[in-house]
């Protein structure tokens, strides 16, 4: 059964909100991420960027405790408020076609540790470790993990019931998505939600899984701490979004290699062709569609390659995921990469146009190869999460991307 908790969150007065809630600090490059430090006081930036007020780059504990000190400056000029009442957030965004609906909350580290959330991805314990000093320095968190959970029709009910009333945000960012919120503080809507979850065995996490591993290492370093541990205490749960499967979309990552491991074009053709059957493509820019077949752009030309599944075998989950598949056949055994995730050979891109930006970065000698993948599905991630395995790096770029600092979950 998963538990999910309502929270009294720290957000953005109503009539700041659009000036308050920003990307991802790395989503940002340099030279955007100054104008907004520069020309919008509001922004969350300035929160996890205290060095700028400064002009000065801080690190360690002494950025934490100024991030602290901007955190409070923010509450103590109303720009958050933390509100009266424990709620549930529903929180929708719109762009094009796509719209996402889910549900800001606390979830349970007991859940993630006993496995009613699951995970698909390795962290790496030293980002944990600052991450949860992270946490506890600053005694807030603004980045919820994206977790699904799998369609619902009591939970969606609940939901369609509360967006027929005047949201509490209504705003537009300028990458033209339309941002609403309505606040849940009902008793019975609360309770009737928790109750619908609490029937779920399982729900997956799909992006945050360096944020929900470094929570449970707080929880357990701060219960390590309170002689009057109850398990009721904030660190107990972690900020997560929680949405349907269905309203998750995933994207693949290219890769792209810098040579060929001293190998000619010929020479390493011939090896792939061990795996693969390969066609040169006169197609212009060619995209795999199914999967097990993969594109790849060498001096200038596209090809396909076919899996021949005589000569690969199919043991589990892992081995059926085409991020893996490439790197048992190619990358690893032909042009030795083993480390995928700090090897600097090799690169990795995602996006609508990639493909392009892939051609386009081969063809300017950047790189040797690149190889184009379909993306993963949510059924291939459930498989991998249920069998207790681990997906290579970089196998999946899902959206939404959540705004942080509009709601803060206090530890």
């Amino acid at each position: 059964m998963a538990v999910i908790k309502p929270f009294r969150a720290i957000r953005p007065a109503k009539d700041k909100v659009a000036f308050v809630a920003s990307r991802s600090y790395e989503e940002y490059d340099k030279k955007e991420r100054n104008y907004h430090l520069k020309y919008n006081p509001f922004s969350f930036l300035h929160i996890i960027n205290p060095g700028y007020k400064f002009q000065k780059t801080i690190f360690g504990e002494e950025r934490f405790t100024l991030i602290r000190n901007r955190y409070l400056e923010f509450l103590e000029e109303q720009i958050f408020v933390k509100d009266k009442a424990e709620s549930f957030y529903l929180y929708q965004v719109q762009k094009g076609d796509f719209t996402t609906l889910g549900i800001f909350c606390a979830t349970s580290v007991l859940d993630y540790r006993n496995d009613v959330i699951k995970k698909h991805e390795d962290t790496i314990h030293k980002r944990e470790l600052l991450f949860a000093n992270y946490l506890k320095s600053v005694g807030f968190n603004a980045e919820p993990v994206l977790i699904t959970y799998p369609q619902n029709d009591t939970i969606q009910n609940l939901i369609a019931k509360k967006i027929e009333k005047t949201p509490e945000y209504d705003f537009t960012t300028p990458d033209k998505k339309r941002h609403r919120l309505w606040c849940v503080t009902d008793r019975a809507t609360i309770v009737n939600l928790q109750k619908a979850f609490a029937k779920i065995d399982i729900i997956y996490i799909a992006d945050g899984h360096h944020r929900s591993a470094s929570s449970n290492l707080l929880s357990k370093d701060l219960e390590a701490e309170n002689e009057r541990h109850s398990g009721t205490e904030p660190y107990n749960f972690f900020l997560s979004y929680l949405i349907p499967e269905s309203e998750i979309r995933i994207y693949e990552f290219n890769r792209m290699v810098k040579d060929l491991n001293g190998l000619t074009k010929e020479e390493f053709l011939i090896k792939l062709d061990a795996h693969y059957r390969i066609e040169k493509r006169d197609d212009g820019l060619y995209k795999p569609t199914r999967k097990h077949h993969f594109s790849m752009y060498l001096e200038g030309e596209f090809y396909s390659l076919y899996l021949r599944k005589q000569v690969y075998g199919f043991t589990d989950a892992l081995s059926e995921l085409d991020t893996h598949i490439l790197y048992k056949t190619i990358l690893e055994p032909i042009l030795g990469i083993r480390d995928l995730r700090n090897d600097k050979r090799i690169s990795y891109g995602y996006g609508k146009h990639n493909l392009i930006k892939m051609k386009d970065s081969i063809d300017n000698g950047d790189f040797s190869v690149g190889f184009s993948l379909v993306p993963i599905t949510m059924e291939e991630i459930k498989a991998i999460a249920d069998a207790n395995l681990v997906m290579p790096p970089k196998s999946t770029y899902i959206e939404p991307k959540l705004r942080s600092g509009l709601t803060i979950y206090e530890i």
